[in-house]
């Protein structure tokens, strides 16, 4: 059983990480910044949120784990500051895309030193209403980036880029 979690979960994010790179492979820095409808989240930020949020529950399950964001980082994507527009606050595509390689990387590491009874514990009480256990975090991960990576259509089409999938 536990062979097949840890598997699921590297295939999921596996998944989540293609889906990702085909939809912002021909965005710009500049279409990162574009906000899909008023009250809208652009790109750019939702790539912060994903990597921030991605930091701080592996690390609420394995501290130490993930690596270190830059200085502001989770600050600057935070729920707050999801209205800013300004370009020189936010990471390049390219920046985004390394701190993701490396973020996943390190979410894969963690899972791997992880037994079937880690994953079966329960997780932070400040999340278990969403991510019951230690392996719902795990899981949790993948999906969320492929939620955020959906809503991407919308600012593809809005550019005339062709549908992907």
């Amino acid at each position: 059983m536990l062979f097949r979690s840890k598997q699921l979960i590297n295939e999921s994010l596996s998944t989540a990480t293609f889906c990702v790179n085909a939809y912002l492979q021909d965005l710009s820095d500049e279409d990162l910044l574009r906000r899909p409808c008023d009250g809208g989240n652009h790109i750019a930020w939702q790539l912060g949120h994903l990597l921030a949020s991605d930091n701080r529950l592996i690390n609420s399950v394995c501290p130490g784990s993930m690596p270190d964001l830059p200085m502001g980082f989770a600050d600057q994507h935070s729920k707050e500051n999801a209205g800013g527009d300004v370009a020189s606050s936010f990471l390049t595509k390219q920046q985004y895309l390394e701190l993701m390689v490396t973020q996943h990387q390190a979410l894969r590491d963690a899972l791997s030193t992880m037994t079937d009874e880690d994953l079966q514990q329960e997780s932070p009480e400040g999340i278990r209403e969403y991510a019951p256990s230690v392996g719902s975090i795990f899981n949790l991960t993948p999906s969320h980036w492929m939620m955020h990576s959906g809503q991407w259509v919308i600012v593809r089409r809005q550019l005339g880029k062709e549908a992907l999938f």
